[in-house]
C-alpha cells in the first residue's frame, strides 16, 4: 500500500517536485504533509486532475531550538524561494511552536510536540495523518482508512467542532468520502 501511496502522491507534479528539491529546502525532522497528499488521493479516485482544487501545500519541520515566528518567517522565505517557480502556496510550519499559538487559533488546548511526526498523529481525521519526504512515509493509522475514504475522528484530537467542519468540507468536495464516527466502526 506504501508503494501505492507514494506512486500516487507523486502523479501531482507539485508534491513530485517539492520531494526533487528536499535537500535544498533544508527542513530539519522535514515532511510534506496533509491535503496535498490526501486530497491528491481523492482527486485520483474521483477521477480529477491530481492537483485539483488543492489550495496550499504544507510541510512540517521540527525545530525546539527556534520557538520564534521570526525563525520560522525565515524558514518560509528561504522554501519559498527554492519552490518560487511552482506557483502554488507553501505553508511551512515548524512543529516545535504550535503549541504556542493553536488555543488562540483554534479555541482548544494543544500539548507541545517532541517531533514533526507528532504533529502528523494528531491530525483531526486518522485517515489525512500522512506525510512523506523522499526515503520514508509516515501514516501512523495505517493507509486503508485513506484508501476507503474513512472519516472518523481522532482521539489524540478530540474536538468534534473542529471535526465536524473539517469532514464536511472533504465530504463536499469528494462525495464519495463518508463520516464514521466511534461507535460506528468495528
Amino acid at each position: 500500500m506504501q508503494a501505492r501511496f507514494r506512486a500516487d502522491v507523486l502523479a501531482n507534479d507539485n508534491n513530485r517536485i517539492i520531494l526533487e528539491r528536499w535537500e535544498a529546502l533544508a527542513l530539519p525532522d522535514g515532511w510534506l504533509v496533509a491535503g496535498c497528499l490526501f486530497q491528491t488521493v481523492w482527486n485520483l479516485q474521483a477521477g480529477r486532475a491530481p492537483a485539483e482544487n488543492i489550495k496550499d501545500y504544507d510541510l512540517f519541520y521540527f525545530d525546539a531550538d527556534d520557538l520564534s515566528e521570526a525563525g520560522e518567517r525565515g524558514v518560509q522565505a528561504r522554501v519559498d524561494a527554492v519552490l518560487a517557480d511552482l506557483g502554488v502556496p507553501i505553508e511551512v510550519t515548524n512543529q516545535a511552536r504550535v503549541h504556542t499559538w493553536y488555543e488562540s487559533y483554534f479555541g482548544h488546548p494543544y500539548a507541545p510536540l517532541r517531533s514533526a511526526r507528532d504533529g502528523i498523529d494528531r491530525f483531526l481525521v486518522p485517515a489525512t495523518c500522512v506525510g512523506i519526504c523522499p526515503d520514508a512515509i509516515h501514516a501512523p493509522n495505517g493507509l486503508d482508512m485513506l484508501y476507503a475514504g474513512m472519516l472518523t475522528p481522532n482521539p489524540l484530537t478530540p474536538y468534534p467542532d473542529l471535526f465536524d467542519a473539517k469532514a464536511a468540507s472533504y465530504c463536499a468536495r469528494w462525495p464519495s468520502l463518508r463520516i464514521v464516527r466511534p461507535a460506528q466502526v468495528a
